[in-house]
């Protein structure tokens, strides 16, 4: 879960020097694509054999804050705990953790290539909202790129495509939590990325944690008769969450946002392999289709936007 969209770029005071090795940062953004898809699957799976939702995501929050705090404080020390934005670093997690939520629970009713497709309206929203939200220049070329792509999803969603209509809803859902978070992404960008990603477990955790003695009693029976394997798989969820975004870091810090740009959505692809192999689910025709026009839409304008800001840049510079 959380799709390779969603890590921040090293934007902060602690990105270091401009990256210079871009098939570095091509291969982990691929190798994080696959981890978060195995993510997805492991979800999907476990939820199967019974596991409920909140106690899922419970465990997947708390290994996943658990081994980036072993991993990261060790090198960084206590200060990358620290936020210049706190408050919005809370936004970033509580949607983050919505989001989470909305789309185990899309998984639920509906195959994971279709899932992971709607979520890929997230970026095109924010670019669509941008205007208000984050104050930027109102583009047309913006809201045509977010029409198309709402195009292909309708197609994936189609009547008679066979997607369970709360799948479908929940999709929708958490496409626009997505596009929450990004936003808030943006206005944390001064933060070092390790500290966004200690938050974002941190507000899952936390919220999760409070909400434990609702959660576990009913699950204890579950729990209980569980198999080695199952208990594998719900653990992985948060090795795999934590593994992705460290990832995805790497990837920023070694390639620049506008050349992974393209490969970001090589995901649905690794959601397509994966969904295929746990499950046999391959897409049709049309659902090609539209994940296609959905692609097409985010690269088409994720070229039109790099090219702006370079001609900016250098009448900048000029």
């Amino acid at each position: 879960m959380t799709r390779a969209f969603t890590a921040p770029a090293p934007t902060g005071p602690h990105s270091g020097a401009r990256p210079t090795r871009p098939l570095v940062g091509i291969v982990l953004l691929i190798l994080s694509a696959w981890v978060l898809s195995c993510l997805d699957a492991s979800g999907k799976w476990v939820m199967e054999a019974g596991v409920p939702l909140w106690l899922l995501c419970w465990v997947r929050y708390l290994v996943h804050l658990l081994l980036v705090l072993a991993l990261v404080l060790p090198r960084r020390g206590l200060g990358v705990l620290r936020s210049v934005r706190p408050r919005e670093q809370l936004l970033r997690g509580g949607s983050m953790l919505l989001a989470t939520l909305a789309f185990f629970t899309t998984l639920s009713y509906m195959p994971q290539a279709e899932a992971t497709a709607i979520n890929f309206l997230a970026p095109l929203l924010v670019l669509a909202l941008a205007p208000w939200v984050l104050k930027e220049p109102p583009r047309i070329s913006r809201w045509v790129a977010a029409a198309i792509a709402f195009g292909g999803v309708l197609i994936i969603v189609r009547p008679g495509g066979g997607l369970h209509p709360l799948g479908v809803m929940f999709g929708l859902l958490t496409a626009c939590c997505f596009a929450a978070q990004f936003i808030a992404t943006r206005r944390v960008a001064r933060d070092d990325p390790y500290t966004s990603l200690i938050w974002s477990g941190a507000v899952g955790t936390v919220c999760l944690t409070l909400a434990l003695p609702v959660i576990l009693p009913p699950a204890l029976p579950v729990l209980a008769e569980l198999s080695a394997v199952n208990w594998l798989l719900l653990i992985s969820t948060g090795v795999s969450g934590a593994l992705g975004h460290l990832l995805q870091i790497g990837a920023y810090r070694n390639a620049p946002a506008s050349t992974l740009a393209p490969f970001v959505y090589l995901q649905i692809v690794s959601a397509t392999a994966v969904g295929w192999m746990f499950w046999g689910h391959f897409p049709d025709s049309l659902t090609w289709l539209g994940i296609a026009i959905i692609c097409t839409s985010g690269i088409g304008i994720g070229v039109l936007e790099w090219r702006r800001s370079r001609v900016a840049a250098l009448r900048q510079a000029a």
